[in-house]
């Protein structure tokens, strides 16, 4: 969701095939990693229609304690997953290594039984942030997770989650399972 909030798009949603083979290859590295991002949102929100602009599912951000990054990256490799290069990679604000993108297609027939490929992408953040345990997975703890928007490590700080995160800490209350992460505005 970096591109431009357009609320004359709110009501579309992600694919299930893609939601569910996202989860299908994050289960491989699940006790080996902190999701952030659009994935932790996702989990800390109670059952929810996946609305676009509830939260970013088109590539998941995840964080390894950096005494797991060779497990992950092996596994990765088990996975069919192949590092890629990005603009980031030269960014002098990380130290090299500290981020890297693995991609992999996946091949996959649309309802129509037509070949329909599409591609996942992990952004891979070295680095062991405050976190806790929702549903079997490790997320990223919420303010931590607000502060990435602001430094710019995540890009979609206008998705209806991050901005309802940001009023429930404001009176002091933690968003886990709160119906408002989930709320698309009225306005729609």
């Amino acid at each position: 969701m970096g591109d431009p909030h357009r609320i004359d798009r709110y009501g579309e949603t992600w694919s299930d095939t893609k939601i569910n083979a996202y989860l299908f290859e994050l289960k491989g590295l699940q006790d080996d990693i902190i999701l952030s991002g659009g994935w932790a949102w996702h989990f800390m929100s109670p059952t929810h229609t996946e609305f676009k602009h509830l939260h970013d599912h088109k590539d998941v951000d995840i964080f390894v304690a950096p005494r797991d990054v060779a497990k992950v990256i092996m596994l990765l490799g088990l996975q069919k997953f192949q590092r890629v290069a990005t603009i980031h990679d030269a960014n002098a604000k990380r130290n090299p290594g500290d981020f890297r993108r693995y991609e992999k297609i996946v091949e996959n027939e649309d309802s129509d039984g037509n070949e329909a490929p599409f591609r996942i992408t992990i952004d891979f953040f070295v680095g062991s942030p405050p976190h806790r345990n929702i549903r079997g997975w490790k997320v990223a703890d919420v303010d931590f997770l607000l502060k990435q928007y602001h430094q710019g490590t995540h890009s979609s700080g206008e998705c209806i989650a991050v901005m309802a995160a940001r009023k429930i800490r404001a009176r002091g209350l933690d968003p886990l399972g709160m119906q408002e992460l989930i709320q698309l505005p009225l306005e729609v």
